[in-house]
Order: C-alpha cells, then sequence, then structure tokens
C-alpha cells in the first residue's frame, strides 16, 4: 500500500510537470512564444487571438509585402514576421524580428542587452560590417543581432571593407533590433 501511494505520488508529479504552459515571451533555437519553426501564417490567428496582426499590403516593387505585424491590443509592436512565401497562407515563416524587451532567450539576452551580454553567452558565428550598421550571427540560437555603428569607435564606422572582430565592439553596445530565422 505505502509503494502504490508513493508511485501515484511520483506520478503525479510527473504528469504536473507535462502540463506547464509555454512562456509567450520565451525565445529559443526552434520556438518564439507560442511560434515555432514549423507555423503557418494560417496559424497566426489562433496564436495571436488576443493580439492584433497586421499584413503589409505593399512594398512599392512587386505588389506585395512580406510583413506581418503583432501588436498587443494595447498598441505595442511585438514582433515582426516574414513568411516564405508571401501571399501564401500555407508558408511557413521564415524570420521573425522581436521588437518587445519581455522576449528573452533561455540565457535573458533581450532587446535592451549589449554585445558583452551576446558574447558572454553565445558562441558568435560571425560579424558582417554593413553600411550603417553590424550584424552579429549566432547559430545556436539562429540569431542575428544589429548594432548601429555610432556605437563603434569613430574610426571604424566608414569603412566597410574592413573586417570587424570581437574585440572591436565596446562591450556596452546597445542591441538596435534582432531577428530569428528558421530555414528548412
Amino acid at each position: 500500500m505505502k509503494n502504490s501511494f508513493f508511485f501515484l505520488v511520483i506520478l503525479s508529479f510527473l504528469f504536473a510537470g507535462c502540463n506547464q504552459e509555454q512562456d509567450p515571451f520565451q525565445i529559443s533555437k526552434q520556438h518564439i512564444g507560442l511560434l515555432t519553426n514549423s507555423t503557418q501564417v494560417k496559424d497566426l490567428k489562433i496564436i495571436y487571438a488576443k493580439d492584433s496582426i497586421v499584413k503589409s499590403d505593399d512594398n512599392g516593387f512587386s505588389g506585395y509585402n512580406n510583413d506581418i505585424e503583432i501588436f498587443e491590443k494595447g498598441g505595442e509592436k511585438l514582433l515582426s514576421l516574414s513568411p516564405r512565401i508571401p501571399t501564401d497562407s500555407t508558408s511557413l515563416i521564415q524570420s521573425v524580428r522581436i521588437f518587445d524587451s519581455r522576449y528573452k532567450t533561455d540565457k535573458n539576452i533581450t532587446i535592451n542587452s549589449t554585445f558583452k551580454d551576446i558574447a558572454k553567452n553565445y558562441k558568435i558565428t560571425r560579424i558582417d560590417n554593413l553600411i550603417n550598421s553590424i550584424v552579429i550571427s549566432v547559430n545556436d540560437i539562429n540569431a542575428s543581432f544589429t548594432i548601429d555603428k555610432k556605437e563603434l569607435p569613430a574610426n571604424m564606422r566608414f569603412d566597410r571593407s574592413l573586417k570587424i572582430e570581437e574585440t572591436h565592439i565596446p562591450d556596452d553596445a546597445k542591441i538596435k533590433f534582432y531577428f530569428i530565422t528558421w530555414t528548412k
């Protein structure tokens, strides 16, 4: 009898652990909150039922735009999503740009983090030198962090041919924005 009771207690803890809800602001390699790397555009109305979904109609060149923006009911912009095929409701989401500081990785990286936070917690895969910014890629979580070149020393801001290394970026350089990309 004592063993049966003990077994039932263990079993109930296991079932209780399985019923934990997904944190709507947690970021990993395969998901951002309830959004996963296998989410289709048509599923967004269910996932973001309490939020507002805004689809862009025109980018001025091709007649359609990839962006689908997610806003809280109060108006705060949360995410910007880009589907693989813009006009297909069964298309998977290709990339997600994060705007809200509540979204965080398992190592607590948010939009308010600095370069030091990224470098301390993740292996930096690549640094790209663009016109007005640098992009820091982290393959561990499929993330790309953009830092404005204004955060760099003055002598590094204008030379696009310069190979920027981790040591060139100040620890307190702020993230301008970041996005997660899912490829299949």
